[in-house]
């Protein structure tokens, strides 16, 4: 197994410089554990110096080689894509916002209400779990106001109450 040569355009001085301006606490322990590569210590004291193991040096190595400091840097990748192209999020959104028709017989969506929908509008499943976590993104809580009854009648509710109670109605005996 041949030893692998770490690039000498910059002296361990000069990369313990740029360790010490860098504002990413990750990339300066990577830029140490190099110098102190370079300046003859073993990898391995090197990596453990750093809070890393010799493998992971290693790796760091070879995109220093390639890159320069700069890839040193994290690159994350964009993640998985949604699951709801850009218009069916505007669709749901609009659904969940105009409500649910009375004539179905509800008062209010569920997450499971809205997997549905989702299963038969866009032909795309979800565990409400995710669902949940969807509305979130898209700016809907799951608070709600208290709920009622979309044929109740306020009149009708105020008489059953009785009216308002005052003393004027009681009489006290001493």
């Amino acid at each position: 197994m041949t030893a692998l040569t770490i690039r000498g355009d910059r002296t361990p001085a000069m990369l313990r410089k740029l360790a010490k301006a860098e504002a990413d606490t990750r990339v300066a322990r990577r830029l140490l554990a190099i110098a102190n590569a370079l300046s003859g210590m073993s990898r391995k004291e090197a990596a453990e110096a750093a809070g890393m193991d010799r493998q992971t040096l290693r790796d760091w190595v070879i995109r220093y080689n390639a890159h320069g400091p700069n890839g040193l840097y994290d690159c994350w990748g964009d993640g998985r894509p949604a699951r709801l192209e850009p218009h069916e999020q505007a669709e749901l959104v609009r659904i969940v916002l105009e409500g649910p028709d009375l004539k179905s017989g509800l008062s209010a969506f569920t997450r499971e209400d809205l997997v549905r929908i989702c299963e038969d509008r866009f032909g795309k499943t979800f565990h409400p779990a995710s669902l949940g976590r969807l509305l979130k993104r898209l700016g809907f809580s799951r608070q709600k106001a208290r709920p009622s009854h979309p044929l109740k009648d306020p009149a009708q509710a105020e008489a059953f109450k009785g009216g308002s109670r005052t003393a004027e109605n009681h009489q006290y005996s001493s």
